[in-house]
Formats: structure tokens, C-alpha cells, sequence
């Protein structure tokens, strides 16, 4: 899997799920329960996390979405 995006905004995460979620896109959201260890403040960001094989195509959903310049791309930091 690779990191598609990352932020600390649950709205926005739920958007996202939900973006890719209607597209047929399997993601995993990591360090979702990472808020336990920083209490709950949401100073972690969680990370939105997609195959490889969908990666292409998740980018597309998400920068049609207006998301482009948040999403990760692997050559690039």
C-alpha cells in the first residue's frame, strides 16, 4: 500500500472515504487510533493509505475533488 494523503482534519478523511469509497477504491486509514496516544487532540495526522494498483486512480478521484495539491505522490516529498 502506499500513502495517498495524510491530515489530522476528520472531516476531511471522511470525505475522502467516502470519495473513494462511491469509485470501488479499497483504502486503509493508518494511525486512525493513534489519537489514544496523543489524547485526543489530533496533533497525529492519519494517513490514507491505497494499493498500488489504484493509486493512479485515486489521485484522479481526489484531484477532480479539488484535493490535488494535498495528495502524495512518490516522487516527491
Amino acid at each position: 500500500m502506499i500513502e495517498l494523503m495524510r491530515t489530522n482534519d476528520a472531516v476531511i478523511i471522511s470525505f475522502i472515504e467516502s470519495l473513494l469509497r462511491d469509485a470501488g477504491i479499497g483504502f486503509f486509514v493508518a494511525d486512525q487510533n493513534m489519537s489514544v496516544l496523543d489524547g485526543s487532540i489530533g496533533v497525529l495526522p492519519r494517513r490514507i493509505m491505497v494499493t498500488d494498483d489504484d493509486a493512479e486512480t485515486a489521485r484522479q478521484v481526489l484531484t477532480e475533488a479539488g484535493f490535488g495539491k494535498e495528495i502524495r505522490h512518490p516522487d516527491r516529498p
